[in-house]
């Protein structure tokens, strides 16, 4: 959870995707298991006159310090890839995803002082590398190579900021998938990497003053090693680092050690004349704004905007003017203009007012305002005056995410992307002044996107609500009632789903799946009402939407509960948890990803404090009573039949600490009272996603898709992996 911050498919007879001709679940001589021994501990809590259990304390201790977890660990991967490596098909399906990872991928070029800097991947590298241009049309120089940093590619460039006269670039360093970072600075002409070398640095970007000298950033007080990836992160600060000095030396330009919760972001605006410091202390999208005139030096830090009420994003400066995106006074967005000067609530200027849609974003580009919307969890990108009259739309090709639309006001052009589930991210150029768009970068692959079909359709949850669900599948699927399905969701920290391209969704399609994604309640997909009906004491709602996501692609024949399977990641391994336990008679097997699992002490640990906002508090007794009737770990029931479950973790995950996992399955392994297989899968060296190397997810993923096709009682597809 973050704080805001292919070569031809094999083809395949019908007969092999779905009805009669499709293997049967495995039975129970199939799935018996000798799961390794968990000890248990007598330890119990008491919240608001409430007794609970937590047999399994002992599974939060860090693995890196704590030998038994260790060894729980290791025995708990024997028996998990043990069993995926009997697969008959996991080398199969990981040799195809290999395959169908391998072609170029481009990222959305950024341009300062001249040049041009974007991303690249020549296909199975472990890191994305960095290019620069001096013309757009220019031969590109490879800048910046993570995959020189280790052996194993788990060293990853977080992020890049070029300073604004073109001649440096900071980047920041991620090791092994945690959120801690590390920034460096690197002279573009030569090459070489300078001296600088900052840490303690989380939850960060880097914003270059105007003339280049250095940048500013935030950062958190150093800690002990064996507190690193656990503690609470407090007291964060903003600073300024002078390239060329020690970190040391970084000048304090704002800090509150009276409200060590509060966290910051700040920025240079593009003319240099405004430092902007957004204040945040959760995950809600709720800030207070902080200014420093950048023309006096001797000017300090002002509040500009107290109270953390409402969203206040960011856009851009025009003079004395700072526009933001809010939902102030507007559930689904506007853009206002506030004067720096008169910074009364009641001299601010609404550019565009709130619409229909969401405004998602906007910028201030070439004299106009880019304004990207979304229209049922769709892109619709429409172009405004400075007046906030609308003069044009950008066309986009279908149902999909149109992103970027960065650049400075006097800029001519500016890039975005765009995707969907069956069209690989293309990076394209618009000009700004025609409303012409150009392709920049389009991957060269030899998949169809006309041989899938990507739709939107709508249902009825629990209550009533209606919901938007995106179903994509080749489109030579005969939909029988029978077809293996896996339905992904999130539901939580106002993250809506749009389409979006990924290899690990066109390769489940390419066994013959159908993918499914549901825009349920706490996402953003339609503004502030539908995200928080779906937090703190509406948590349900977002499990009941999941559930009727489900029963409509039963119920609409695509798939049936054998063969339906439920994804997702984080909070979404949440959902994924939440629902299992809730109706287990409704999946064939689910996959929970680094999932928050233990409602009850999850503001313990790290980053957890900050998710308050979305699910409330064991510290208040309501909200222990809605976070105790979910809680993943604290309502698995004994003797139920649950849905074979992979539980996905990775021992250095320091965003949500693996003890969730750990806890969860030892007691659904424990729990378990029918023959589906209960396993853990947990990465070394990997943390909560980020920085992930290619090579490790191509494993990670054959080995969740060959456990859904056993479980599903899935047959490859003929002619597979030849």
């Amino acid at each position: 959870m973050t704080h805001r911050m292919i070569p031809v498919l094999a083809l395949f007879s019908l007969a092999a995707c779905g009805g009669d001709e499709q293997a049967p679940p495995p039975d129970a001589a199939d799935t018996a298991i000798d799961y390794p021994e968990t000890e248990t501990v007598d330890h119990t809590d008491s919240y608001h006159g409430v007794e609970v259990a937590d047999p399994y304390r002992w599974l939060e201790e860090d693995v890196r310090e704590s030998q038994p977890v260790e060894r729980w660990v290791d025995a708990q991967n024997a028996v998990t890839f043990a069993y995926l490596e009997d697969i008959p098909e996991r080398d199969a399906i990981a040799g195809r995803m290999r395959e169908l990872w391998d072609y170029e991928r481009y990222g959305q070029p950024g341009k300062e002082g001249g040049r041009y800097y974007y991303s690249y991947n020549d296909g199975l590298q472990n890191q994305d590398v960095i290019y620069v241009l001096d013309e757009l049309d220019g031969e590109p120089t490879l800048l910046i190579d993570p995959n020189a940093w280790s052996e194993d590619g788990t060293v990853a460039l977080a992020s890049f900021f070029p300073s604004p006269d073109g001649r440096h670039v900071a980047y920041l360093v991620q090791d092994g998938g945690s959120d801690w970072r590390i920034a460096r600075v690197i002279a573009v002409d030569s090459g070489e990497v300078l001296g600088d070398e900052l840490e303690w640095l989380k939850f960060t970007g880097l914003s270059w003053a105007a003339d280049g000298s250095g940048f500013y950033y935030s950062r958190y007080p150093e800690t002990g090693e064996e507190e690193k990836f656990q503690a609470l992160n407090l007291n964060q600060a903003v600073y300024f680092h002078r390239l060329g000095t020690d970190q040391s030396a970084d000048e304090l330009v704002y800090a509150r050690p009276d409200h060590p919760e509060w966290g910051y972001s700040a920025a240079v605006t593009d003319d240099g004349r405004h430092l902007v410091i957004t204040v945040w202390k959760g995950t809600d999208d709720r800030y207070q704004v902080v200014h420093r005139d950048l023309t006096d030096p001797d000017a300090e830090p002002v509040m500009l905007i107290e109270g953390f009420d409402h969203d206040y994003t960011l856009i851009g400066s025009i003079g004395d003017e700072l526009y933001f995106r809010s939902n102030d006074g507007a559930p689904r967005n506007r853009l206002i203009a506030i004067d720096v000067n008169d910074p009364d609530p009641d001299a601010w200027r609404e550019v565009i007012p709130e619409a229909r849609d969401v405004l998602s974003d906007a910028s201030l580009v070439g004299g106009k305002i880019i304004a990207e919307y979304m229209q049922d969890a769709q892109s619709v990108v429409k172009i405004f005056d400075l007046d906030g009259e609308q003069s044009g739309t950008v066309d986009l090709p279908g149902i999909g995410t149109a992103t970027g639309f960065d650049g400075k006001i006097d800029d001519t052009e500016t890039f975005f992307v765009y995707t969907s589930f069956d069209t690989p991210t293309t990076v394209n150029r618009l000009d700004v002044s025609t409303g012409a768009v150009s392709v920049f970068r389009q991957p060269e692959v030899a998949f169809d996107p006309d041989d899938y079909v990507v739709e939107q359709v709508f249902y009825t949850s629990k209550d009533g609500t209606r919901v938007p669900m995106f179903i994509s599948h080749r489109k030579d699927l005969e939909i029988d009632g029978a077809l293996p399905t896996l339905l992904y969701g999130y539901g939580g920290f106002n993250i809506s789903q749009t389409p979006a391209f990924s290899v690990t969704r066109l390769a489940w399609m390419d066994l013959g799946g159908v993918y499914a994604v549901a825009n349920i309640r706490g996402g953003g997909e339609y503004g502030k009402a539908w995200h928080q009906a779906g937090t703190r004491l509406n948590k349900q709602n977002v499990f009941d939407d999941f559930i009727a996501a489900a029963e409509f692609l039963v119920e609409e024949g695509y798939t049936n509960p054998s063969r339906l399977a439920i994804f997702g990641g984080s909070n979404g391994g949440l959902l994924v948890g939440a629902v299992t336990n809730q109706r287990p008679d409704l999946f064939g097997a689910a996959i929970p990803a680094v999932g928050v699992m233990d409602m009850l002490r999850f503001q313990n640990f790290t980053a957890g404090r900050f998710w308050v906002d979305d699910y409330g508090s064991s510290d208040n007794p309501e909200e222990f009573e809605a976070l105790y009737a979910y809680s993943p770990y604290h309502n698995i029931r004994e003797g139920a039949e649950y849905p074979a479950v992979l539980v996905t973790t990775a021992d250095t995950d320091d965003r949500v600490v693996p003890g969730h996992s750990f806890k969860y399955a030892a007691r659904l392994q424990e729990a378990q009272g029918g023959t589906a297989p209960i396993l853990i899968r947990i990465e070394t060296r990997a943390g909560h996603g980020a920085g992930t190397p290619t090579e490790m997810i191509i494993d990670d993923y054959a080995d969740r898709w060959a456990f859904l096709v056993k479980n599903l009682g899935m047959r490859l597809p003929e002619g597979y992996g030849d």
